[in-house]
């Protein structure tokens, strides 16, 4: 007979679903500036590494670069971000915010405390303070093993 799992309270389960929570949250926040929530993080980022070229960025976000070009290209278009020739690289292209963007990211930080502040009542700053201490470092090693392990595929267990 299977063993009953509590998943209300498995690590992944409360994880997934808060993140998704949270994220719906900003999503429907972020409607009011006409950004999605992938788009506010694009911005954010590229805020903070302006001039980086698409594969630095893609790196920067852990994304496939071609998604990342794909939704460049709508934002390009929508006027949030420039394409500009790389003086180093006629191939490459710099990234950089629009006239447009730069007004748009304080109120995208805004948003990120309003939405923080809903999540985090009735959380001590200390347990605020340990439970981001904790979930960088569970980020932290996901990340590094996904870099430092090869994927495992059945192909190989087939022959």
């Amino acid at each position: 007979m299977p063993t009953i799992h509590d998943f209300e309270r498995a690590f992944g389960f409360v994880l997934y679903e808060a993140a998704r929570l949270y994220g719906k949250r900003f999503d429907h926040k972020a409607r009011a500036l006409g950004l999605s929530r992938a788009q506010c993080h694009v911005l954010f980022r590229l805020a903070v590494n302006e001039g980086a070229n698409q594969a630095r960025l893609a790196e920067l976000l852990e994304l496939e670069p071609i998604s990342l070009a794909r939704m460049i290209d709508r934002m390009e278009e929508a006027g949030w971000v420039e394409r500009r020739a790389d003086p180093a690289d006629r191939r490459a292209r710099l990234l950089y915010l629009t006239s447009k963007a730069k007004p748009i990211f304080d109120r995208i930080v805004a948003l990120g405390a309003e939405t923080r502040g809903e999540a985090l009542t009735g959380i001590s700053p200390a347990d605020r303070d340990r439970m981001i201490e904790l979930l960088t470092q569970v980020r932290r090693n996901l990340s590094e093993r996904g870099t430092l392990e090869p994927e495992h595929s059945n192909a190989g267990e087939r022959a």
